[in-house]
């Protein structure tokens, strides 16, 4: 009797702690979603009292006719690749030295974490300030040619100096993370292919690296979806420019329905490119989550 009663107060607590996490969750994510659907479907300027139904036309004009959606496409790809790549492979680098014992290694750990607590709009407009100002001076100072680009008017260059302050921003979380996964490194199975005669290069490649297969696919699979969702930090640097070429996704969703007010096609937009990073995002960590088994 008294088991019986404790265990139905247990489940009318986990009610009650659930069910606002759900009624709040719900609100901010499941019924924009839902309401996201429907507008896709429709013609809405976000004035008009009831908006337009026209079925799959959103979407067969974003196949047929929006350039401007698969240019944003393209970009974000690039920025992705770019974007993922650098931040592993610059994290992974920096643990990696930040796990060797110095004097001030935690102060160093925390340099390179200061950058991710800051907001992304602020660290956009810092960069901003650097790339115009600060390296006008600097040309001034040294006559460098380098410091006299147009780091932000050159199409070629405005992307790479997006991926360069998005990888910057966000490197410190990625170091952190792959310090965790280097101190849960087996200092036995280290010393065991010391014993066996491999080198520091061998022991790093064919032992540590395997080894931070979790550490490795967690990154992976974050730094993905924050390259994937990218946004604000475009919006602080270039704000799409120069001539669109740093329009991502995410930007050209916000120009569209919120500048141009055509809701019922950003919506579309919207969830077209949901559905793209659900498949890869799913298809990433299904590769990445298999070698580590593996391993």
């Amino acid at each position: 009797m008294f088991a019986s009663k404790r265990k139905r107060k247990e489940a009318l607590e986990n009610i009650l702690y659930t069910v606002p996490s759900v009624i709040l969750v719900s609100l901010m994510l499941y019924i924009p979603f839902i309401m996201s659907g429907y507008y896709s479907l429709t013609e809405w300027n976000g004035i008009a009292k009831e908006p337009t139904f026209i079925g799959l036309q959103n979407f067969k004009t974003i196949f047929s006719e929006s350039m401007e959606f698969r240019k944003a496409l393209i970009f974000t790809g690039k920025y992705t690749l770019v974007f993922v790549i650098l931040s592993n492979v610059i994290a992974i680098a920096l643990a990696v030295a930040l796990t060797k014992k110095f004097r001030l290694v935690n102060v160093v750990r925390g340099v390179f974490f200061i950058p991710y607590i800051m907001s992304m709009t602020i660290v956009g407009f810092i960069w901003k300030f650097i790339f115009t100002q600060g390296f006008s001076r600097l040309f001034e100072m040294t006559d460098w040619g380098v410091w006299n680009y147009s780091w932000l008017g050159d199409p070629k260059l405005a992307f790479y100096s997006v991926a360069l302050v998005g990888v910057w921003q966000s490197l410190g979380f990625y170091i952190v993370l792959y310090i965790a996964g280097l101190q849960a490194v087996p200092k036995d199975v280290l010393e065991a292919a010391t014993v066996d005669g491999a080198s520091g290069r061998k022991r790093f490649f064919h032992v540590t690296l395997p080894l931070l297969g979790p550490s490795i696919t967690t990154c992976i699979f974050m730094s993905l979806t924050n390259a994937l969702k990218v946004f604000d930090i475009i919006l602080a640097l270039t704000k799409g420019g120069p001539g669109g070429a740093t329009y991502s996704v995410a930007l050209q969703i916000y120009k569209e329905a919120f500048q141009s007010n055509h809701y019922g096609l950003g919506s579309a937009e919207s969830i077209i490119y949901f559905l793209f990073v659900l498949i890869i995002t799913q298809v990433v960590l299904k590769i990445f989550s298999s070698r580590e088994v593996e391993s």
